[in-house]
């Protein structure tokens, strides 16, 4: 089950490792995405704090890190194609044993802080 963060970044915890992406809403907000400065493996990252930017006609944008730890993978398949960075579901970067952030929502929770 995915959580949000109040700055448009999800979270989902599978297998150990916390995968980290943009909401629909960002990737809306910011249009084509033709850039993903994507973190190093093995870099400390810490919950609310930027860790990566992606570049996009509009604007650049920072990710802040939902949870804190260590990048444990990128995703390699957005320096050949950042666009995909805004699609549904597509993880920016992943966190092993992660300490997830106070305050993160449910999708409704967030959807609704939406409105």
């Amino acid at each position: 089950m995915k959580q949000y963060t109040n700055t448009h970044e999800w979270v989902e915890l599978l297998d150990g490792k916390a995968y980290v992406g943009i909401s629909a809403h960002a990737a809306e907000e910011l249009g084509e995405v033709v850039y993903v400065d994507l973190p190093s493996v093995g870099a400390a990252v810490t919950a609310g704090e930027p860790c990566c930017e992606l570049e996009s006609v509009k604007a650049v944008a920072e990710v802040n890190s939902p949870a804190s730890g260590i990048v444990d993978a990128v995703n390699e398949q957005l320096a050949d194609s950042p666009e995909k960075a805004g699609e549904e579901g597509v993880w920016i970067f992943a966190i092993a044993s992660p300490v997830l952030a106070e305050g993160l929502m449910s999708e409704a929770e967030y959807l609704a802080s939406l409105e």
